[in-house]
């Protein structure tokens, strides 16, 4: 028996109620006054200040966790009752629930424009879609990275050959380093090279579909972290032509717990599984010495072995509808509206210095880094949080060479992610990043503009100090 679980779903989402008893959906729940495209849950969430009273939670932290689209929130809540097992069931529910997990891989394969015989994996994050590549990676596989990526990409790589190439300071700059790097291997065998599509601390957009020109040129592969550029911009794999692209859900308003790798299945399908496990054997029969002969799948169950997270593939499945149905022109659009007047803002700050790789004219997301003159950016952040009610992000972000370039450190110095206070005789290295999207109503930007203008003119309000490592409101 096959059914149509987006039929079956959709026929609910009407049904769902709000607190007021009336049927709800994405599209009748946006708030006329967010003035932002695709509404997300938390919209309406009130925080205390420690000055007194309560405001409207400003969510700019989008670059960690993007919250969830009211879209997503509503198709997840619709089909939570149909909610069963995932493959081989059969129970109504269970086929429903095979048939939303893997129409979900068919969506997201059309979100990313991939090939026709490239073959979409479900994981828990980019992370985990990273460490699964480098764990199917050839065993004489070098792999190139540059110093400049999040640790997602950087760091997976422990059993190949890595090179780290240097930050560069233009994008052209940026091909050159790699093809120097690429035409110097010794010997030519397989390549892999490692780079995301937007910075998560500048935002700036990096030149991939040159990069994956010059990696083939010199006979390797490309693989596109991108977990800051797919909630921002289309992601092509076709046009851009890489091997692979990497993304989170919780970074694409889908926040379930659920990634993807998608791309190339040669390797895949060659490599032992990620996990070994159900789901991804497909035959498994004792021998005669007493062990077992196992024959894994050559799909993309090879590597989701285990029960899959059907609410997390569903919620990023639903997720890409959303921002497709939106229209990538406009959300572009509105989106470089509010990059511009975050970034007149802080030049109107003579003490604010943000952070750039290219300079300022380079392309950019949502994602903007900085620092303040005479303020420990963890004091900075707390403030913005506890006297305005605006969160923002402190500290290395996760990519700690890329940031202590910036902050013209040198690379060797020790740092800790969001230490407010440094070690005797190390130096304090942290930043302050700000970033939104599609929920992200024009008023939050335009109140973090305002608050950084008063907290570096007139000082913070209150009084702050050390507390497990973090800059808090002193309230003893």
């Amino acid at each position: 028996m096959s059914v149509c679980p987006n039929a079956a779903a959709a026929s609910v989402i009407a049904t769902v109620p709000t607190a007021g008893g009336e049927p709800v959906t994405a599209a009748d729940s946006a708030d006329p006054c967010c003035a932002a495209p695709l509404p997300v849950l938390g919209r309406d969430v009130t925080v205390p200040l420690v000055t007194g009273g309560e405001v409207s939670y400003a969510a700019l932290d989008y670059a960690a966790s993007a919250p969830a689209l009211q879209r997503v929130w509503d198709d997840v809540a619709a089909y939570a009752p149909y909610y069963g097992s995932v493959h081989r069931g059969a129970g109504y529910l269970s086929q429903l629930s095979t048939d939303l997990f893997e129409n979900s891989r068919v969506t997201v394969a059309e979100f990313l424009d991939c090939r026709a015989d490239d073959q979409v994996v479900f994981t828990r994050s980019t992370t985990d879609s990273l460490n699964l590549l480098a764990a199917v990676v050839p065993a004489d596989c070098q792999v190139f990275v540059f110093e400049t990526e999040h640790h997602a990409s950087l760091l997976p790589w422990k059993d190949a050959q890595v090179s780290y190439l240097n930050a560069p300071r233009t994008p052209a700059q940026a091909v050159e380093i790699l093809e120097q790097a690429l035409a110097a291997r010794e010997p030519h065998g397989p390549a892999l090279v490692c780079v995301t599509g937007a910075s998560n601390v500048t935002g700036e957009l990096w030149p991939v579909k040159e990069l994956a020109a010059a990696a083939h040129a010199h006979g390797a592969r490309i693989v596109l972290d991108a977990a800051q550029l797919a909630p921002h911009h289309p992601v092509s794999v076709r046009e851009s032509d890489v091997d692979w692209v990497a993304f989170s859900g919780h970074k694409l308003y889908a926040p379930f717990g659920s990634g993807v790798l998608a791309g190339r299945a040669d390797w895949l399908q060659e490599a032992e599984p990620y996990l070994a496990g159900g789901g991804a054997s497909r035959k498994v029969a004792r021998r005669a010495d007493g062990g077992v002969d196992v024959e894994w799948h050559t799909t993309a169950a090879r590597h989701e072995a285990g029960s899959p997270n059907v609410i997390g593939v569903y919620s990023i499945a639903s997720a890409c509808k959303a921002l497709t149905e939106a229209g990538f022109d406009s959300l572009v659009a509105r989106e470089q509206h509010l990059i511009a007047t975050v970034r007149a803002g802080l030049a109107e700050v003579p003490e604010v210095r943000v952070l750039s790789l290219f300079g300022d004219d380079s392309p950019r997301v949502g994602v903007i880094s900085f620092v303040v003159e005479g303020w420990n950016s963890s004091h900075f952040a707390a403030a913005l949080s506890a006297e305005y009610g605006i969160g923002v992000r402190d500290g290395l972000f996760c990519a700690h060479p890329l940031v202590r370039t910036l902050l013209g450190s040198d690379p060797q110095d020790v740092g800790e992610c969001g230490a407010p206070e440094a070690e005797p005789g190390e130096r304090s290295l942290n930043a302050i990043r700000v970033s939104f999207g599609a929920g992200t109503p024009d008023e939050h930007v335009e109140r973090f503009v305002g608050a950084v203008r008063e907290l570096v003119r007139d000082g913070a309000q209150w009084k702050y100090r050390t507390e497990d490592g973090r800059c808090v409101p002193d309230r003893g």
